[in-house]
């Protein structure tokens, strides 16, 4: 099952688990994944399931300060891809097809992928 892992900010370390539904991310209280960073906005970033395609798709809810999906900026539908990072504010969201049994071994798994890129053999 597709999900999302704030891997750092204040909420770091929080998992959710998408399904098929449709989700809110932002600092509202009532958003099903509240982050809370003084630069998300209260409904800051939707993504939803398509289901003729069988993948989860964001949006920009047009939030006051953007959402970066690797590193660039969008404003349209964005297909969600395994690894992609979505930065909002000073917190950064994994997208993930994986299936994790936990938050914890979600972490984990994103930790790990960031270990295997880095350089084995020191730089002089």
């Amino acid at each position: 099952m597709a999900s999302i892992t704030i891997v750092s900010g204040p909420n770091e370390g929080d998992y959710y688990p998408l399904g098929s539904r449709t989700v809110v991310i932002g600092r509202d209280e009532a958003c099903p994944v509240q982050i809370v960073d003084t630069r998300a906005s209260r409904k800051h970033l939707q993504v939803r399931f398509d289901e003729p395609t069988k993948q989860h798709i964001a949006l920009d809810m047009k939030s006051t300060n953007g959402t970066l999906f690797n590193g660039r900026a969008v404003t349209g539908d964005v297909p969600l891809k395994d690894g992609d990072e979505m930065l909002i504010g000073s917190s950064k969201l994994v997208y993930s097809t994986a299936d994790f049994a936990n938050k914890e071994s979600a972490l984990s798994h994103y930790k790990q992928r960031g270990e295997r890129g880095r350089n084995t053999i020191e730089q002089r």
